[in-house]
């Protein structure tokens, strides 16, 4: 059996639509109700923006969505000794989810270059 203790989650956040998707895929996997997600999410999509990137180029902006795990994420191990997708990388419609160790996600990190993270929940 694999050890999942040194697995995390890349975001390729550049591809983020902010579906949250993701958000509702944890919900279910967690058995919660809305109210327990509310109160404890396992990830939530952050939003950065809209923002300037170039002072005096008025048409140079950004917007970002951020999906982050949070302390109830589980990494889905019950699934990956199954040999299955984490739910939030299964239902992301942008693709923009990984699931994997760690020193494989921060070299595919470094190929994606930015907007990018890696959390290890």
């Amino acid at each position: 059996m694999t050890d999942f203790a040194n697995y995390g989650l890349l975001f390729d956040y550049k591809y983020c639509s902010n579906c949250h998707t993701c958000e509702v895929a944890c919900k279910n996997h967690l058995k919660q109700t809305v109210e327990e997600f509310e109160e404890k999410p396992g990830i939530v999509v952050l939003e950065k923006g809209p923002f300037q990137l170039e002072k005096g180029n008025s048409d140079a902006w950004d917007w970002n969505y951020i999906p982050v795990p949070t302390a109830m994420c589980d990494l889905c191990v019950d699934r990956l000794a199954e040999g299955k997708k984490a739910m939030c990388v299964k239902h992301c419609l942008a693709f923009c989810i990984e699931i994997g160790p760690l020193d494989e996600l921060a070299k595919r990190a470094a190929e994606i270059g930015h907007k990018v993270s890696i959390i290890k929940p």
